[in-house]
């Protein structure tokens, strides 16, 4: 399955990255995929939660920070941090479509 997948260093899972059309592929490679993006799918909350206890850890830190350079450093982490679990739900549920599929 790794043709079909590639590592995000950002959002830290695997994101599918089709070459052909859909419908171009056989039915078996289909499944597997859809298989194998479920798995990833149903990692993403806990991707979510690891990156949520990260940001916790930068709050409590950014509340004890004196130094300004600093603090902005934590917020723009933080915000960092947001946007990519943000993006993670996108990913969540804008392909679970796909996840549907499967099941038919």
């Amino acid at each position: 399955m790794k043709e079909h997948f590639s590592f995000d260093q950002r959002l830290g899972i695997f994101l599918p990255d089709m070459t052909e059309e859909w419908d171009d592929y056989s039915k078996d490679t289909q499944q597997e995929i859809l298989f194998h993006w479920e798995q990833i799918r149903g990692s993403i909350p806990d991707r979510i939660f690891e990156l949520e206890n990260e940001i916790n850890h930068k709050q409590a830190q950014l509340s004890d920070e004196n130094n300004f350079a600093r603090s902005c450093q934590l917020n723009s982490e933080i915000a960092e941090l947001a946007s990519i679990i943000n993006d993670l739900w996108l990913w969540y549920r804008a392909n679970q479509t796909l996840s549907e599929k499967m099941h038919q």
